[in-house]
């Protein structure tokens, strides 16, 4: 079985060598990856450009159609409100993410998506077996970030 985790692993990797937030997505139907995304939004300067949302639109496009039903999305983070609600109205059936968002304790990402004000529910799975490597991954670039800032001041 393929692990699509590591998938969404390798497009972090892709975002992080463009010093991008290490951020990547897969979308899976069945059993094989239809779209990949990684974080695009320093290149792109579009506020627009998580990993999720590339997958997204990629996947429609392959598809022909707004509606994945029967998709599922693997991230390597758990997903911001933006995409959690493009997760929502493009009709995924399962969001599998391999590390929580530390910076939010307020479980927003499952208020959202179970949401009585959406017609549509997602399955949400927590897949811890790559949450350290993800997490790692995640604290450096951002370690990078605060002491290559403080060198320029």
């Amino acid at each position: 079985m393929i692990d699509f985790i590591s998938e969404a692993i390798k497009e972090a990797k892709k975002a992080l060598k463009k010093d991008e937030v290490p951020i990547g997505a897969v979308i899976v139907k069945d059993g094989k990856i239809i779209a990949k995304g990684y974080n695009r939004r320093e290149h792109s300067q579009n506020a627009l450009d998580h990993a999720e949302m590339i997958a997204l639109n990629r996947a429609c496009k392959k598809l022909s159609s707004w509606r994945l039903d029967g998709c599922d999305i693997y991230v390597t983070l758990e997903p911001c409100p933006m995409c959690c609600g493009a997760i929502a109205n493009a009709r995924i059936s399962r969001l599998i993410f391999a590390c929580k968002e530390t910076t939010s304790q307020d479980n927003l990402c499952e208020k959202i998506l179970s949401s009585n004000r959406l017609n549509h529910k997602v399955e949400i799975i927590f897949d811890n077996t790559h949450e350290v490597q993800c997490q790692n991954m995640l604290s450096e670039y951002f370690k990078s970030k605060r002491k290559n800032k403080n060198i320029l001041n």
